[in-house]
């Protein structure tokens, strides 16, 4: 479901984005670094949006390609010591230390 609310909203914004570069369609004076010109506004919007879009999903893979790496790392270190855990283990115990903490809390104040 959650995949299908990020579909849907995508498709929404970029509905969003096309209608409103369509409107504007009158040239603008674009001044880069060391020189000007001048382009449709429209060009301007949608090239402004995929270079957002880009910049993000790289900031995003490199994210992504980063906790891989330290997943991958984390099952070898974990094969080479021979322990096992298991899904209910860790979860009682991640389960254990909030009520420790709980406990500890209470006693403080």
């Amino acid at each position: 479901m959650k995949g299908q609310t990020y579909i849907i909203l995508s498709i929404i914004f970029a509905i969003v984005i096309a209608i409103f570069a369509v409107i504007n369609v009158e040239p603008v004076q674009v001044n880069f670094l060391f020189s000007s010109g001048e382009a449709p506004l429209i060009l301007v919007i949608l090239l402004s949006v995929l270079l957002g879009g880009l910049a993000t999903a790289s900031v995003g893979a490199v994210r992504y390609y980063r906790l891989k790496r330290e997943n991958h790392t984390l099952k070898k270190k974990l094969d080479e010591s021979g322990e096992t855990i298991t899904e209910t283990e860790s979860v009682e115990s991640g389960e254990e230390k909030e009520t420790e903490e709980e406990d500890t809390s209470y006693k403080t104040t």
